[in-house]
């Protein structure tokens, strides 16, 4: 780096705002499509979307247009005490696609003040502060969502302003429930959360927070079915359903627009964020109307919503509807799952692959065991850098690569980032 911005950002930036690749952290300058430039003239294939964010790509002309014609009028804020259409707009399209009757939208700038709010929707509308959340989860960086995360490397405090009990996540490799048929699976999770809720709670429990797909957890995904089926145990408790879509939303599981359908459950709320801006801050809460008009004064979010990023928002969800960007997903997220499970079977420490759509992991452990090998795992990013693709890191020990890439990635392009981590991960081994 030529004007040495990594020292730069150590001296100024807390120690834990971390960059990927340790001394040869990498600065991006220019993007198109689904590739991105850094500083150094260095073209890449951008796998990870700024962490399933950039869901379009990069100068994705729709967007920039959008976003130009809002800057034009000069106004890019104006808050919410004034009517602002490209708002009104946005929340009528999320409320047709939510799946949800009646729907309200309240707009926030990131997932994790999406489930910030969802969690005072639930426990405000039923007056309790306790919350079931999932082991391995990831819902943000404040406090009730940091509370609600169960992953320890991202939980930075251990006080919690709601009072959590703890389910089984839907990890296959390990874990109590590992090795179980989906059937006996789903059974063996009811009977936890019976445990759970006649053990650990005071019966008025508010709500269960949880993503269709775990992403920070390492894209672990549990039997299909398995919400539902505890929703009905939930039902019998008066118990809210919160699914947390900041990932797996807008089609990107490619089966499904949301990844809650593939769980056969009816979610109360639903949390969004990440790719809906495309670079832009936009979130919030989409869910049914008694829960989000329950808060009892006036409120608002001063970004939330706002101009420029709803602008944005309309254009991404225009998009990715005009443009069958689910379909999409499951045609090149099956090119990408097929190649590499052929190549777990001829790589021992290729311990699982796993995802739905553009939603895929690769987790790597000691061979012939279940023994995590983070080493192994930053070894294999590094060598995909080095070769022109960026992933990303995760899971619960840091030994699962990570892919997200933008919904508008092409068969070709699907090929090539195959290619390409199959020689990374033969380097390695």
């Amino acid at each position: 780096m030529t004007d040495d911005l990594l020292a730069r950002h150590q001296a100024v930036l807390p120690s834990w705002v971390t960059t990927y690749y340790g001394a040869e952290a990498i600065e991006l300058v220019s993007g198109s499509g689904r590739r991105v430039t850094d500083n150094s003239g260095k073209s890449y294939l951008d796998f990870f979307g700024g962490v399933l964010t950039n869901m379009l790509g990069y100068d994705v002309a729709e967007v920039r247009e959008a976003v130009e014609r809002q800057l034009a009028t000069g106004i890019v804020h104006s808050s919410t005490l004034y009517l602002i259409r490209n708002q009104v707009e946005l929340a009528e399209k999320i409320a047709r696609v939510s799946g949800i009757a009646d729907a309200r939208v309240f707009f926030a700038n990131s997932g994790t003040e999406a489930n910030e709010a969802a969690l005072m929707f639930a426990t405000n509308h039923r007056r309790s502060s306790q919350i079931l959340a999932i082991r391995n989860s990831y819902h943000g960086r404040t406090f009730a969502a940091m509370a609600v995360t169960g992953h320890r490397s991202w939980s930075a405090s251990g006080l919690s302003p709601v009072q959590v009990s703890w389910l089984h996540s839907g990890d296959r490799l390990r874990g109590r429930l590992k090795g179980l048929s989906d059937a006996d699976h789903i059974d063996a999770a009811v009977e936890d959360l019976r445990e759970v809720l006649a053990t650990t709670t005071a019966g008025d429990v508010a709500a269960l927070i949880a993503e269709p797909v775990q992403g920070v957890g390492g894209f672990v995904r549990a039997p299909d079915g398995l919400l539902g089926a505890l929703q009905k145990e939930l039902d019998n408790h008066g118990i809210l359903f919160i699914a947390d879509e900041v990932q797996t939303g807008w089609g990107r599981t490619g089966e499904h627009f949301w990844g809650y359908q593939a769980q056969e459950v009816r979610p109360d709320l639903i949390t969004f964020a990440k790719g809906i801006g495309n670079g832009f801050a936009l979130g919030g809460v989409v869910g049914r109307a008694e829960l989000i008009n329950a808060v009892p004064q006036i409120s608002f979010s001063t970004f939330g919503g706002n101009p420029l990023a709803t602008a944005a928002g309309n254009a991404v969800l225009d998009y990715v509807l005009d443009h069958d960007l689910q379909a999409n997903a499951k045609r090149t997220g099956d090119i990408l799952l097929s190649g590499l499970r052929e190549l777990a079977a001829e790589t021992p420490a290729l311990a699982e692959v796993r995802g739905r759509g553009l939603m895929i992991a690769c987790e790597f452990c000691r061979p012939g065991t279940t023994e995590p090998d983070p080493v192994v795992t930053l070894r294999v990013t590094d060598e995909c850098r080095r070769r022109g693709l960026l992933v990303g890191k995760g899971g619960l020990y840091g030994n699962v690569v990570r892919m997200g890439p933008p919904l508008t990635l092409t068969e070709d392009e699907a090929r090539e980032g195959l290619a390409i981590l199959a020689e990374a991960i033969r380097a390695v081994r």
